[in-house]
């Protein structure tokens, strides 16, 4: 009678006790483990007519929990926060929380949080403005020279920003040149450098500055 029990069905009793023992042996292989990574902030859906003017962070910790082969270093290689901004329409601050939906991980791994946890943005609208260029100077004339005129093609720069940091920016300056062995004229190729990291130039900062010295007296 006992028998008879065991034999009715046999095959599939002994295929879900050998089921049974590979889920054991794949836990028991493969634990569930925490860990914390560092990964990339990714945006999307940038507006084409606005600037992010505030602080950029281009990373974020994330506390993260899952089967050990999935958080391997390989694994979680690819793992990014993926802020979209094609919400974002007008200026003003917009804050974005960091969870699972907005964070791509591994199958199988789960986020537990995120340090910072949420990201604060500001938006200004973009504006370009041609500003002049000044020219630095290392090293002045030798002794006894001095410099009469100088000229700077193209004399004006324009630069692209956040609306207010463009208003900011009076003036660019040129990389320092050094005059030190020029007793008549002189030509120059040197970048144009703006100093708020938040402001770029349109084209390219290469200018060419012509100096003329005399002697004095």
């Amino acid at each position: 009678m006992i028998w008879s029990f065991f034999k009715r069905n046999l095959a599939w009793k002994i295929f879900s006790l050998l089921l049974a023992l590979l889920l054991w042996y794949i836990i028991v292989r493969d634990p569930d483990l925490a860990t914390s990574v560092t990964v990339p902030v990714l945006f999307k859906g940038m507006p084409h007519e606005l600037e992010i003017s505030s602080d950029l962070p281009d990373r974020v910790q994330l506390e993260v929990r899952g089967p050990s082969t999935q958080l391997a270093p390989g694994s979680l290689a690819t793992a990014a926060v993926v802020l979209d901004l094609g919400s974002v329409h007008e200026p003003g601050e917009r804050t974005y929380t960091i969870t699972a939906e907005n964070v791509s991980l591994p199958s199988g791994v789960q986020l537990t949080r995120a340090i910072p946890s949420q990201v604060r943005l500001n938006f200004e609208h973009r504006l370009e403005r041609d500003v002049p260029v000044r020219v630095r100077i290392a090293k002045a004339p030798p002794a006894g020279y001095h410099v009469v005129r100088q000229e700077v093609i193209p004399d004006k720069l324009r630069i692209v920003g956040p609306e207010t940091n463009v208003g900011q920016v009076k003036f660019v300056e040129t990389d320092a040149i050094d005059l030190s062995l020029v007793v008549a004229a002189a030509e120059f190729r040197v970048n144009a450098f703006v100093g708020d990291p938040w402001v770029r130039f349109e084209s390219s900062p290469v200018v060419q500055v012509k100096v003329y010295v005399e002697k004095a007296g």
